[in-house]
């Protein structure tokens, strides 16, 4: 059972990268435009994350498979959305707006002085979002960023129900197969192939943790305090 279910292990792993990148560039833009409050762009980029947010993973899952064959015939454009590519577009759609309730909060949490800071000496929005605010939200955003990450890997066991062939596809092909005679076996082997997964996400986030913790915001001294009131 265990080399059939390794074999699917690059497509689910693949399948988790993909929606990874993309969710984090639209989770970027929408934060951004969330941020910014530009007129009718931040009420889309609204609308988009209640929508990732709000309706279950799964159905964004059906509405990815069924929905992109029809923006493609009516482009007419060539099919070429199977069920692995409907499963990381989907996936990606979620992740981002689920990510975005992480970043946005974080730069919300970084002091107001700091953009005062960085306004005074000139910055504009793309230096001090890199030199000042960035470093900082960072911080504050990865705990965050690693539950979206476990929670992405959680929901990538749902592509199955779209025909994407993962691990969890192929170990109910695998039961099947063997008229259901070890499903206990089974489960409990993907159980262990995911909490690895979710394992190794953590190991890595926890690592930029520690190396971004000094850019955690401290606040000032009691006695710098009031020397400044004075």
């Amino acid at each position: 059972m265990i080399p059939e279910l390794l074999k699917a292990l690059p497509l689910t792993l693949a399948i988790t990268f993909t929606a990874m990148i993309v969710g984090f560039c639209l989770a970027l833009i929408a934060t951004t435009f969330r941020v910014r409050r530009v007129p009718v762009i931040s009420h889309l980029a609204d609308l988009y994350v209640s929508y990732a947010r709000s309706v279950p993973v799964v159905l964004q899952l059906f509405v990815a498979f069924y929905g992109l064959p029809l923006v493609v015939g009516l482009l007419e454009i060539e099919d070429f959305v199977s069920p692995t590519v409907a499963a990381m577009l989907g996936l990606s759609f979620y992740h981002g707006g689920y990510l975005s309730e992480v970043m946005r909060p974080a730069y919300l949490a970084v002091d107001r002085g700091q953009h005062d800071a960085a306004d005074s000496l000139g910055y504009t929005f793309r230096q001090k979002l890199t030199r000042v605010l960035g470093p900082q939200a960072v911080h504050i955003a990865l705990p965050g960023y690693g539950n979206s990450i476990i929670y992405l890997i959680h929901n990538v066991a749902l592509v199955m129900y779209i025909g994407a062939a993962d691990v969890m596809a192929t170990a109910h092909l695998v039961m099947e197969r063997d008229y259901n005679q070890y499903q206990f076996e089974t489960y409990l082997v993907l159980a262990v192939i995911y909490a690895l997964l979710c394992l190794a996400a953590w190991l890595v986030v926890r690592f930029f943790e520690l190396r971004s913790s000094k850019f955690a915001p401290r606040a000032a001294p009691a006695k710098a305090t009031i020397m400044a009131s004075v």
